[in-house]
C-alpha cells in the first residue's frame, strides 16, 4: 500500500506539472504582462482544445482511480485523491515558476466544464485538502478495519459538491444571462471581472461534506468494534 501511494502520488504530481506547463504557455501567449481579468480573447479552436483537454484529464484520473481501487468505494477515494494532488501541485508549480498566485485570494479560472468556474485560489486548495481527508478515511477503514459507507454519505458528498460548483459558476453565469449583449459574449464571458466570492455558500457546501466524513468515521468505527468483539466469542 505504501508503494502504491508513493507511485500514485508521483504520477498525479507529474500531472500537476503538465497542467501548470500548459497554463504557463497560454499565459506567455495571451497574458505576457501577467494574468488578470477580464479574460483575453482566444481563437475558438483553442477554447475547444482546452475543453477537450480538461475532459481528457478527468478521463485520465478516472482510469487511474479504477486501476488503483479494488471496489467502488476505494475507486472513488483514489479519484478524489488524484484530483486533489493534481490541483494542489498545479498551484505549487505555478508559484515556483511564475511566482503566481500572489496571494491565497488571487482570482483564477478553475475549470471550464460545464461552465466557467471562477474563484479565489484558496477555495479549491481547501477543497483539495478535504478530499485528501476523505481518501485517507476510506482507505484506512477499507484496508485496516471495516468500512461502512452508504448512499446517504454519497448523497451528502454529491450535494456538497454541487453547491460548490454552483458557487464557482453563479456570478459569472448571472452576468452572462443578464447581459443585454449576451449574443456578443463568448463562452468565456470576456468582459466579466469577479468581485466577491460567497464564502458562506462555500461553508454550507463544505459542511455537508464534513457531515459525511463524520458519519463514515463513526459508522465504520462502530462496525469495526462490533465485528471484532464478535470474533472474540
Amino acid at each position: 500500500m505504501i508503494k502504491k501511494i508513493i507511485y500514485f502520488t508521483a504520477f498525479t504530481i507529474s500531472m500537476g506539472l503538465l497542467e501548470a506547463a500548459i497554463v504557463i504557455y497560454l499565459r506567455a501567449l495571451f497574458y505576457p504582462a501577467g494574468f488578470e481579468f477580464p479574460l483575453k480573447s482566444m481563437p475558438s479552436y483553442l477554447i475547444t482544445t482546452e475543453l477537450a483537454r480538461e475532459a481528457a484529464t478527468i478521463v485520465m484520473l478516472l482510469v487511474l482511480a479504477w486501476l488503483a481501487g479494488t471496489n467502488s468505494h476505494t475507486r472513488f477515494a483514489w479519484f478524489i485523491y488524484a484530483f486533489a494532488i493534481w490541483d494542489i501541485f498545479y498551484y505549487v508549480f505555478l508559484k515556483l515558476i511564475l511566482n503566481w498566485p500572489v496571494s491565497w485570494f488571487t482570482w483564477d479560472v478553475l475549470f471550464l466544464i460545464p461552465c466557467l468556474w471562477i474563484g479565489p485560489v484558496l477555495a479549491p486548495v481547501l477543497l483539495s485538502l478535504l478530499m485528501i481527508v476523505i481518501w485517507a478515511l476510506i482507505l484506512y477503514f477499507n484496508h485496516s478495519a471495516y468500512l461502512k459507507i452508504d448512499s446517504r454519505d454519497y448523497g451528502l458528498f454529491t450535494l456538497g459538491a454541487l453547491i460548490h460548483i454552483v458557487n464557482f459558476c453563479w456570478d459569472n453565469a448571472m452576468y452572462y444571462f443578464n447581459s443585454p449583449n449576451r449574443e456578443q459574449l463568448s463562452v468565456l464571458h470576456l468582459t466579466y471581472i469577479p468581485q466577491t466570492y460567497n464564502w458562506f455558500v462555500f461553508g454550507v457546501g463544505s459542511l455537508f461534506i464534513v457531515i459525511a466524513i463524520i458519519r463514515i468515521f463513526n459508522n465504520s468505527r462502530n462496525l469495526t468494534k462490533v465485528l471484532k468483539e464478535g470474533q472474540l466469542f
